[in-house]
């Protein structure tokens, strides 16, 4: 397919003209109106944001008023899972509707000897059951802008460009292969602007440099773009935004750096980023066709980063198996398509693997053969009737994140089913047993009062662990930093 790089947009800074482009499929054809045109889905992921950080989810200490709006008008979700603490198998879990671990992709990816040391592969398999995939073959227009993280980075620059994955187009940052935006650092007294992760030029064909600050803007303008080449050519859409935002290193804009703690950076970038999703927003709600038939999706990775972010009540950090590690907020938004609006769910409890079978079915699309996805087809649950997945969820932590954020020997395994959340060790030792429903911030281990359900839910979780390829968990030892020379 030929495709043709348009420009996007061009930022100034007093040094520094910077033009970011994204490659789109040219030679769409213009698609007859069906009686029923399938929703546009617009998935927006944030990175290392915890579930208390929107300001509807109960966050005191900054706004996020674009967020809001959209829960205001939409349905806020309480019992929403990830199905990993961390980037990488998130994003797998999320796109393929699998476990990531029957991918081999359990930890963020890293640079090839890190992720051979870990027991895991070096990129997504490009045949993986992709949502966007199906989606494009179906007749949609399918675009990515922002983080990948699932294959070319660091030194792994032989990894498949992300249009492999089934996106007719891709914008990404220094952890994905293709056309990318790489970030510009700037604070308060700076006069000229650094440059981090310049390696990443490397990564596939175009980059351009802009303030790591406005980089959200970048992707969103592209997104936004993209809308406009779709809905010219009557093509229905899917869209990951994917910002690097909320992650660390914080660079907020230099006028809003506070006393240049991490908290008030991060809170900063938080701001910033919601800011920067009105363009997108604001785009989709003044347009009827749009507004009529346009669902979108918003919620995090995983958990915070200690002294950044918050998970509300909930114990832990990215990371963690623990709630406040794989729980993540969920905002919904589509007035015609949703049957609620301004609705908080608090008990519909179902996961990140659940969304690919449901978007499938709410859209009509067909699934690829011979696939079998981990996720539930939960159409009513997202649309605000209510219900949570039969199954439980299990998790596995990240191989080399036995010990983390100051808590030592962490659960290695861990499934909700139910009331119930059990963490234990790989052979089922140690097990933590919680009932999140009178115990959401799992401080009272009851697993000696409960034997039978820690029996039960142990063997499960064993049995679905040992049914996955297994990665280094049990043997990888964090290796000691090199002294500098």
């Amino acid at each position: 397919m030929m495709r043709s790089i348009l420009p996007v947009r061009r930022w100034l800074t007093p040094c520094v003209a910077l033009l970011a482009v994204v490659v789109y499929a040219v030679g769409i054809e213009t698609s007859c109106q069906a009686a029923e045109t399938p929703p546009n889905i617009v998935l927006v992921f944030i990175d290392d944001m915890g579930w208390g950080d929107f300001s509807c989810f109960g966050n005191d200490d900054a706004a996020t008023p674009n967020i809001d709006r959209l829960a205001a008008e939409g349905i806020r979700f309480e019992q929403f899972y990830v199905n990993s603490p961390i980037c990488s198998p998130s994003r797998v879990a999320i796109s393929t509707g699998q476990y990531p671990q029957r991918w081999r992709i359990t930890s963020y990816l890293n640079n090839r000897n890190s992720n051979e040391e870990r027991g895991m592969a070096q990129w997504l398999d490009p045949e993986a059951p992709m949502l966007a995939r199906s989606l494009n073959q179906a007749g949609y227009a399918t675009g990515h802008f922002g983080k990948w993280h699932m294959g070319g980075q660091r030194d792994v620059n032989d990894a498949p460009p992300i249009t492999d994955y089934g996106f007719d187009a891709s914008l990404t940052n220094f952890e994905g292969m293709g056309p990318k935006l790489l970030p510009l650092t700037l604070k308060p007294g700076d006069k000229e602007p650094g440059r981090i992760w310049d390696r990443a030029e490397s990564l596939g064909e175009g980059y351009q440099w802009m303030l790591r600050s406005e980089i959200t803007s970048g992707f969103v303008e592209a997104a936004v773009s993209f809308i406009d080449h779709a809905t010219a050519a009557d093509k229905p859409f899917y869209i990951n935004l994917w910002p690097d935002d909320v992650h660390s290193p914080f660079w907020p804009p230099v006028e809003t750096w506070g006393d240049g703690s991490m908290r008030r950076l991060y809170l900063s970038v938080l701001e910033a980023m919601d800011k920067q999703f009105g363009a997108l927003f604001d785009r989709i709600r003044n347009d009827k066709e749009l507004y009529d038939n346009t669902l979108i999706l918003i919620c995090s990775d995983n958990g915070p980063q200690p002294g950044a972010g918050e998970a509300g009540p909930f114990r832990g950090y990215k990371t963690h198996l623990y709630e406040g590690g794989v729980r993540s907020p969920l905002v919904a938004w589509g007035p015609k398509i949703l049957n609620k609006q301004n609705h908080v769910d608090t008990d519909s409890v179902f996961a990140a693997i659940d969304l690919v079978p449901t978007l499938l079915e709410l859209t009509g699309t067909p699934r690829p053969a011979g696939v079998t996805y981990d996720g539930e087809t939960l159409v009513g649950t997202l649309l605000g009737d209510g219900g949570s997945r039969t199954a439980p969820i299990f998790f596995r932590r990240p191989p080399d994140r036995d010990t983390f954020y100051g808590e030592d020997d962490l659960p290695d395994l861990a499934v909700r089913s139910g009331r119930w959340k059990l963490l234990c060790e790989y052979d089922g030792s140690d097990p933590q047993l919680y009932n999140l429903e009178t115990d959401r911030s799992e401080k009272h281990n009851i697993a000696s009062q409960h034997p039978d359900t820690v029996a039960e839910l142990t063997r499960a979780l064993i049995q679905w662990h040992q049914s996955l390829p297994a990665d280094n968990g049990a043997t990888y030892r964090t290796q000691p930093k090199r002294k500098k020379k």
